[in-house]
C-alpha cells in the first residue's frame, strides 16, 4: 500500500483532524504535505459535505445542505520541482469506499446517496421540472449498488474523484472572481444564482494563518464549478488507470482532491447525481518542464481514461432536440438538447411504474453514457443518452407484452419547503 499522506478519522469531523484540508481555492492555503515526481501514495477523502446527509429515509438533510461548507477536499500536496509552466502528471491507481469499516454513519462506510437539490438550494439540471429535494440512499456489496429507495435495479460502479485539480494563481484566482461576478451581475436575484461568489461564512483554508484568514477566505473562489485548474469536472472516465495532466500555475502545484464518487451518470444531472461517498485514493505523480507551452496545455487538464469501465454492451438511447418543452425553437443548443432527452428517458422510465423523481435519480447516479451526437444541423442540435439495459432486473425494452411493472410502495424520500 502506498504512504498514507492525509489521513482521515472516520470519528471525527473534517475541521477536527490531524491534518486539515480546505474548501476553498486560493494560491495561500499552504500545502499539508510535500512529495516528489515519482512518487506514490494514499489520501483519504470526506464525502463532499462531511457527513451531513444521513443513511436514513428522510430527504430534510438534503433539502437543507450547507452549500457554503462544500467541497471537503484533501490538500493541497506539493509536487518538489513543480513550477508554473509545468505539467503535473497524476495517476489514479486505485480508489474505493472507506476502508477501515463495513459500516458506519458516514457515506462511504458501505453506503452512498444521490440527492436532487432543490430550486432554491443549488438546484439541477432539471430543476424547472423537479424543484423539490429527494435522494435516494444506495448500499455497496463489492462494486455493485443497489438502493431500497430505486427497486429492480443494480449496476457495477465507476468509482472516481469527482473534483482534483491544481492551485490557482493570484492571478487566475482574480479573472475566476471578476468574470463570474460580471455575470452574476446581469441577474442578481436569480434563483438559482448564476455564480458563487465568494463566501468567507464556512471557509476552511488549511493551516492559513488566523491573521490572513479573513482576507484569504473574503478572495478564494467556491470549489462548486469546474475551471481551468481542472477543479470539480464530474468525469465518470477518471478512475482506476487514469492518466491526468494539470496545468502548473503555482510553486508546487498545490494538488488537492476529494467529492469521492461510488458511481455517476455522464453530467451528474441531479447536481448531487453521483453516488457520493468517503474513501480513499491513491495516486502517482510526475512533472513535465515546461509542458504547458511544449504541448500547448495553457489551460484545462487533459487526461486518458481509466480502462475499467463496466462492460456493458446494450444500450436503450433516447434522443433530444433543441427545442423547449413550450415549443420555442432555439439555434444549436446543446444543453437544452441533453435536457430533452433526459426528459424523454425519465418519461419511457415511468411507463414501468418508476416515479419520475426515481428515473431522474436512476439517470444521475447509473452509468449512462451521455453525447452530443449532433451539432452542426441548424437549426437543431441532437444529444442522446444511453441508458445499460443491463442495470435492470427485468426486460427494459419495448415489446408487445407491454411493459413489466416495478414492486410498487418504495419510493424516493421527498422534502419540500414550507
Amino acid at each position: 500500500m502506498p504512504e498514507l499522506i492525509f489521513p482521515l478519522d472516520s470519528k471525527r469531523k473534517f475541521t477536527d483532524q490531524a491534518k486539515i484540508g480546505h474548501n476553498r481555492w486560493h494560491p495561500a492555503i499552504p500545502p499539508v504535505a510535500w512529495v516528489k515526481p515519482g512518487d506514490s501514495f494514499r489520501v483519504h477523502c470526506r464525502e463532499w459535505f462531511d457527513g451531513a446527509i444521513h443513511n436514513d429515509d428522510s430527504a430534510e438533510d438534503v433539502r437543507d445542505a450547507p452549500l457554503k461548507t462544500v467541497h471537503a477536499l484533501s490538500g493541497p500536496f506539493a509536487v518538489e520541482g513543480a513550477e508554473p509552466g509545468d505539467l503535473l502528471v497524476v495517476d489514479i491507481l486505485d480508489l474505493g469506499p472507506i476502508p477501515q469499516e463495513d459500516s458506519g454513519p458516514l457515506a462511504g462506510q458501505g453506503w452512498g446517496y444521490t440527492g436532487i437539490f432543490p430550486t432554491k438550494n443549488g438546484g439541477g439540471f432539471l430543476t424547472e421540472q423537479f424543484p423539490d429535494a429527494y435522494k435516494a440512499i444506495w448500499d455497496f456489496s463489492g462494486q455493485i449498488a443497489t438502493s431500497r429507495h430505486i427497486p429492480a435495479v443494480s449496476f457495477t460502479g465507476i468509482a472516481h474523484p469527482g473534483l482534483m485539480g491544481t492551485a490557482p494563481s493570484a492571478a487566475l484566482l482574480s479573472k475566476w472572481n471578476a468574470r463570474e461576478s460580471a455575470l452574476i451581475a446581469t441577474d442578481p436575484q436569480r434563483v438559482p444564482p448564476l455564480a458563487l461568489p465568494p463566501e468567507p461564512q464556512d471557509a476552511i483554508l488549511g493551516a492559513v494563518s488566523p491573521s490572513e484568514f479573513d482576507q484569504i477566505a473574503g478572495e478564494a473562489a467556491r470549489t462548486a464549478p469546474p475551471r481551468e485548474n481542472g477543479g470539480n469536472q464530474d468525469i465518470k472516465n477518471l478512475t482506476r488507470g487514469s492518466r491526468v495532466f494539470y496545468p502548473v500555475y503555482v510553486s508546487g502545484a498545490n494538488l488537492s482532491v476529494g467529492d469521492l464518487h461510488f458511481s455517476q451518470g455522464d453530467g451528474e444531472i441531479t447536481f448531487c447525481g453521483a453516488i457520493e461517498m468517503g474513501g480513499f485514493i491513491d495516486l502517482r505523480v510526475d512533472v513535465i518542464k515546461e509542458g504547458m507551452q511544449t504541448y500547448r496545455v495553457g489551460e484545462n487538464a487533459i487526461f486518458m481514461p481509466g480502462r475499467t469501465d463496466p462492460q456493458y454492451s446494450e444500450w436503450l438511447a433516447f434522443s433530444g432536440v433543441s427545442v423547449t418543452l413550450n415549443g420555442e425553437q432555439r439555434y444549436l443548443d446543446s444543453q437544452l438538447a441533453y435536457q430533452r432527452a433526459c426528459l424523454h428517458a425519465i418519461d419511457y422510465l415511468t411507463a414501468f411504474g418508476y416515479s419520475p423523481e426515481q428515473a431522474y435519480l436512476l439517470l444521475g447516479a447509473a452509468p449512462i453514457e451521455g453525447r452530443l451526437s449532433g451539432v452542426v444541423d441548424i437549426p437543431n442540435s441532437c444529444a442522446t443518452v444511453y441508458l445499460p439495459t443491463a442495470i435492470f432486473d427485468f426486460d427494459v425494452r419495448p415489446g408487445a407484452s407491454g411493459p413489466f411493472r416495478v414492486p410498487q410502495g418504495t419510493s424516493a424520500p421527498h422534502a419540500g419547503f414550507d
